[in-house]
């Protein structure tokens, strides 16, 4: 990388690792015109133009002219390296990961599907090429721990072959970016933006969606980011319910393995530079991802402003397999049932029972196929009538999942201020809905009550349950 004040050139070396040949000017030429085709789709003010270097008639070399092209450059705009999110992880808060998981939804909505990429080819190369570098770095990640991840590893790809295939059939192995760690995301106006994409092997590219951004969601559980993977997580998979099929809760069961080939990735990445330790920590994660806990169900009920949203976003990263629990919203799946966008409101004649009892049911059904996935599940919803609470509970049952039901509950002037203060959310609930809640009776409420002014309170008994 070459850089000249806001200019920035970047030119391949000559080299050919097997899965990556830049050996001729052709392949190099080939390499770069792919990586700005590709990466105008996220960064398009970053990447601008494949430039010529051209050695002229007194022998110097230059950009363009009428001499010999000897190589290709890449021009790009320069950007502060600081504002690469792997220099400052903790910049990743709620609302930064919010962002994140949406924006990286809506990029992989709008990637071209690639029907003969992803599925068992896809992951299969990426699986072989862990197995055999691991192999070649047993001697200081240690052997025992390698060969367990390698074979634990393989068993969970042979178990997933038949799902990974039928992804590929929905439409879920897409152009995607392929290397989506921190260090390839840039914060710049308070806005993530995705560079660095893979252009030079279609095996690492052109893979499932969700194991392009489980490559993010491993990397900020690994730098003890737990909440903000979490809630990337669950924004990406909100944003995504928009534009991909329901077989997207189903590919869930697939998550472990995607997280653990790509902490196997980092782990030998990070033994070839000679960081043992860290490299060791990741082969853990690899093999920690791979044996994940049973699945949860926990119910979070209350008037509105009562905080459901909030213990949630507090419980789920907590409730295995990691990233944490998928936060099912009522205020979100009626806003994607009527084709809404998150912040839209919906119209006040849509807040029927009847479909209110739509949208309660679109929930528990994703809810059957989430915990179907192996995934634990939290349900944030306002569930004042009996029949909703107690089919929550009945779902459970049907699953032989861990139940634990949670009931919110405040003065009334306090969730009051709270709705009329609210602003940025999914929620459409106003004082005025509040008051019509309070008429309603909601009826004998079996589940342990809790204190709106004291979530903390809330958030550790569930999470200790949910541990249990």
């Amino acid at each position: 990388m070459f850089l000249a004040g806001e200019r920035a050139l970047k030119v391949k070396k000559p080299v050919d690792y097997g899965f990556l040949d830049f050996s001729t000017p052709d392949r190099r030429r080939w390499a770069i015109e792919r990586e700005l085709a590709f990466n105008r789709a996220t960064a398009p003010d970053i990447y601008r133009a494949v430039r010529t270097i051209n050695r002229q008639p007194d022998g110097t070399l230059a950009l363009g002219g009428e001499g010999e092209v000897v190589d290709y450059a890449l021009e790009m705009r320069a950007f502060d390296p600081a504002a690469v999110l792997s220099e400052h992880p903790e910049l990743v808060d709620g609302e930064l990961a919010e962002r994140l998981g949406r924006a990286i939804a809506r990029f992989h909505a709008r990637a071209e599907v690639r029907p003969e990429g992803g599925g068992v080819k896809a992951l299969g190369f990426t699986i072989r090429t862990n197995a055999e570098n691991l192999g070649l770095m047993a001697s200081l990640l240690g052997r025992g721990a390698t060969e367990r991840v390698i074979a634990a590893t393989d068993a969970a790809f042979a178990a997933a072959g038949p799902l990974l295939e039928q992804r590929r059939a929905h439409g879920f192995a897409r152009r995607c970016h392929g290397d989506l760690h921190l260090g390839n995301i840039l914060l710049e106006h308070g806005q993530p933006v995705l560079f660095d994409c893979i252009e030079f092997n279609d095996l690492l590219s052109e893979i499932d969606v969700l194991y392009d951004v489980a490559f993010l969601l491993m990397d900020l559980a690994f730098r003890g980011r737990a909440e903000p993977a979490s809630r990337a997580f669950n924004a990406y998979l909100d944003e995504a319910a928009r534009a991909f099929p329901p077989e997207l809760w189903d590919g869930l069961a697939a998550l472990p393995l995607f997280l653990s080939a790509r902490a196997s990735v980092r782990a030998h990445v990070v033994a070839n530079e000679g960081h043992g330790d860290i490299a060791r920590a990741y082969l853990g994660a690899a093999e920690r991802h791979l044996a994940p806990a049973a699945p949860t169900l926990t119910a979070i009920g209350g008037l509105s402003g009562t905080g459901k949203t909030t213990l949630a976003r507090q419980v789920a990263p907590a409730l295995a397999p990691a990233p944490g629990a998928v936060i099912l919203r009522t205020d979100e799946i009626r806003k994607r049932l009527l084709g809404l966008g998150p912040l839209e409101r919906a119209p006040a004649e849509t807040y029927t029972p009847q479909v209110s009892e739509r949208v309660y049911g679109e929930m528990l059904g994703i809810a059957r196929r989430v915990l179907g996935a192996g995934r634990s599940v939290v349900l944030d919803a306002v569930f004042l009538r009996p029949e909703e609470r107690d089919a929550a509970g009945a779902l459970a049952a049907e699953l032989q999942a861990p139940f634990h039901g949670a009931w919110l509950q405040g003065a009334s002037q306090t969730l009051r201020g709270r709705l009329a203060a609210r602003s940025g959310d999914a929620s459409d609930a106003v004082p005025a809905t509040l008051d019509e809640q309070l008429t309603r009776d909601p009826g004998p409420i079996a589940w342990r009550a809790f204190e709106a002014e004291h979530l903390d309170r809330a958030a550790a008994a569930l999470t200790t349950a949910g541990a249990d």
